[in-house]
């Protein structure tokens, strides 16, 4: 069966991280953008991070320029503005496609395990989130307009699991 446990991904500064380093954790992904008007959401992701991450939950920022070009910056302007503008602490990858024939493999996989409304797998905007347990297997998928603070009940219960 696979798992997220079997997949990498780049991070900003371009070194290969392996998700199984994160196995027993729970991870959320979510597809960011620096220019969208859901971007003030990284507030509330850091705050997710700070708030659970010594239980063991990893967030990971993956920026994505498939939504009306809203990040269009390099891996490392990405970085710097997320820290710098929201004080983002949390892992931070390198750009990726989350649609389409150039899909990131995590991405083609999480649409898959966790359709969108309809039975729809393509992610519809930035700030779609994916949580995944701690047995490395989709919990849930949220929209974008979900508020991060929304998935504190389900980010504490797959912690506790």
């Amino acid at each position: 069966m696979v798992t997220a446990w079997d997949f990498e991904a780049v991070q900003t500064d371009g070194k290969r991280v392996k998700l199984g380093k994160f196995r027993g954790k729970v991870l959320l992904v979510v597809n960011t953008a620096s220019a969208c008007g859901f971007t003030p959401q990284f507030a509330g992701l850091e705050k997710l991070h700070q708030d659970y991450v010594k239980q063991g939950l990893v967030v990971l920022g993956f920026p994505c320029n498939q939504f009306g070009a809203q990040d269009p910056g390099s891996n490392e302007e990405i970085a710097s503005f997320c820290q710098l503008n929201y004080g983002v602490s949390f892992p931070m990858m390198a750009k990726v496609e989350v649609n389409g024939v150039g899909a990131d493999p995590l991405f083609q996989w999480l649409t898959q395990e966790a359709p969108g409304l309809l039975g729809s797998t393509a992610v519809k905007w930035n700030f779609t989130k994916f949580l995944i347990g701690k047995d490395g297997q989709v919990i849930g998928r949220y929209a974008p307009q979900t508020a991060p603070a929304e998935l504190a009940k389900d980010i504490e219960a797959a912690l506790a699991a």
